[in-house]
């Protein structure tokens, strides 16, 4: 089936190449578009693929070029793994562990995305009830359901339990119309928790880069 998409004020034409229904994300579409590659989509909204390189891959550059060496990388809310691949390409030589619950959507990221060819821990199961065992040097928080940001994912034991793993955390939040105040509120009660906390807004979504105390532009 193909149909048309907008984007950037041009139409582009895509092919759905593959729909799943998920116990957890509901329907789940695979589909291609030229220009835009290859994506997963949820309610419309792309989750792994197309756009979300453009979202994540400069803000991982800024890290890399700043002062913090990545060994260790923890992804909460692993999706089809588009992020773990760009946290690859930046640092081939990082330990990538990837937690997802929902396993429709990682096959899907390894049968159409490469999440497959990364070497990478992944780990089927709740993030909010993750064990972490280790210290991480980047961790990275990107927990949709649809356009849906779980509230639990904002209570203080978890941004707590977070904060005490790692010096460096990212929360992604989308930011547009109503999601807007939203974020904006989330942001800024991460403040209570962490040393600095810079808004990066990239397409629209808004990623809370949370560190102790440096600043990244």
């Amino acid at each position: 089936m193909s149909i048309g998409v907008l984007y950037n004020g041009k139409m582009f034409l895509n092919k759905v190449l593959e729909e799943r229904n998920s116990k957890i994300n509901g329907l789940i579409k695979v589909v291609r578009t030229l220009g835009l590659g290859t994506y997963i989509q949820v309610d419309n909204l792309t989750q792994s693929g197309g756009i979300i390189s453009d979202i994540w891959r400069p803000i991982l550059k800024k890290i890399s070029n700043f002062q913090f060496p990545i060994s260790n990388c923890l992804i909460l809310g692993l999706g089809g793994g588009t992020v773990a691949t760009l946290v690859h390409e930046t640092w081939p030589e990082a330990k990538i562990t990837g937690v997802d619950i929902d396993p429709v959507m990682v096959e899907l990221g390894k049968k159409y995305l490469g999440l497959d060819k990364i070497p990478i821990d992944i780990r089927i199961e709740d993030a909010y009830k993750f064990k972490y065992k280790v210290r991480y040097d980047l961790i990275i928080v990107d927990l949709y359901l649809g356009k849906d940001f779980p509230k639990k994912f904002e209570d203080d034991e978890f941004i707590e339990r977070v904060k005490q793993h790692s010096d460096l955390v990212i929360f992604n939040r989308l930011y547009f119309g109503e999601q807007r105040p939203a974020a904006v509120k989330f942001g800024n009660k991460l403040k209570r928790f962490f040393g600095r906390v810079d808004f990066v807004y990239p397409q629209a979504n808004l990623l809370l880069v949370c560190s102790s105390s440096a600043k990244i532009k």
